[in-house]
């Protein structure tokens, strides 16, 4: 299996989607995402004070439904935040 090393962490991640189950205000889901997604969110949510799950209702509250499916919705938030990141840097 091919392995690779996420930009700036020096960890290797598996291209592989992972299924996980949250729990979003009440009701369980699951949610397929690449390892080196389901880092960053946790990091995300760690850095904010804010579980996994909460993190997760939040981005699912704030998007317009119909447009994006859940997944997506994730990525996009982990690509927002990280380049803000690469931008406050410069």
């Amino acid at each position: 299996m091919r392995r690779r090393v996420a930009a700036g962490r020096g960890r290797c991640h598996s291209p592989v989607m992972r299924k996980r189950s949250v729990t979003i205000d009440g009701h369980r889901t699951s949610i397929s995402l690449e390892d080196a997604f389901w880092t960053e969110l946790s990091a995300l949510s760690q850095a904010r004070g804010l579980s996994l799950n909460a993190l997760v209702a939040e981005i699912d509250r704030g998007r317009v439904q119909g447009q994006t499916n859940l997944s997506s919705a994730l990525r996009l938030h982990v690509l927002r935040e990280l380049k803000q990141r690469t931008i406050s840097r410069d």
